[in-house]
């Protein structure tokens, strides 16, 4: 959930500061992160309907605490889950004392991912880290870089909307009080045609778009057509996944 790239221009020191402080409270379910804690179920369903989890080598890129690796772990992947925040690292990796679960936990950039390991995953995802990087484009770059053809990515993000601006920054920020004021900014936040130009410049297929809605009154999260508010995509590698004849 941080920016990535260390080392360059895509990198925010204040959201890394921002969400490393949120650390020792990341796997609370009724602290700042709870809207991550209710949300994570639907993410992982639609990763899961869309690929073949058992056995892939899956790439978290901004994974935070591990709430999707470990829940991506339990449906059969192999993960390794990437962050620039050294706090919620070492947070990820003791939690997984209590899961009892294997993760291969880095404080590394998705430039130096994608860079070291080049076409080395079958899924990546990319959950609610784009709006939060200087440069969109680049984090694209990368995600899709890590790749096997064939491979699929998946984000999530928040739309730039006037409906989306009220939800998320009046609502979460100050209304409800669910995150930290400040966590998100409004200019960063992309529209679904415009992340979907910058997987096509990246050489991926968009497969899918779909609205993500949460009721934080109830705690429910469900997909839904609109996108108005949150959503999740899926995008495709071009080539045939090894071992597989094409369909």
């Amino acid at each position: 959930m941080h920016t990535q790239n260390a080392g360059t221009a895509n990198v925010s020191e204040d959201e890394i500061a921002r969400f490393d402080s949120l650390a020792a409270r990341w796997w609370d379910p009724d602290g700042e992160s709870r809207p991550l804690h209710d949300l994570n179920p639907v993410r992982a369903a639609y990763i899961a309907a869309r690929a073949d989890l058992r056995g892939a080598r899956v790439a978290d890129v901004g994974c935070g605490g591990g709430l999707l690796s470990e829940a991506l772990v339990r449906a059969g992947a192999r993960v390794t889950g990437i962050d620039l925040g050294e706090k919620v690292i070492e947070i990820a990796r003791l939690h997984l004392h209590e899961s009892n679960l294997d993760i291969d936990y880095r404080v590394q950039s998705s430039a130096d991912l994608a860079a070291a390991e080049p076409a080395g995953f079958d899924v990546v995802c990319c959950m609610e880290l784009i709006e939060h990087v200087p440069d969109p484009a680049a984090l694209v770059n990368d995600l899709a870089a890590m790749l096997k053809p064939g491979g699929r990515l998946f984000m999530s993000t928040i739309n730039r909307t006037p409906a989306a601006f009220g939800a998320a920054i009046l609502g979460a920020e100050y209304v409800m009080k669910m995150l930290p004021r400040g966590t998100h900014h409004y200019a960063q936040f992309l529209k679904p045609s415009e992340l979907a130009r910058l997987l096509r410049q990246a050489g991926l297929e968009l497969e899918d778009v779909s609205g993500l809605a949460y009721n934080p009154l109830n705690r429910k999260a469900w997909l839904s057509p609109i996108t108005a508010v949150n959503y999740v995509l899926s995008a495709r590698a071009a080539g045939t996944p090894e071992g597989r004849k094409p369909a």
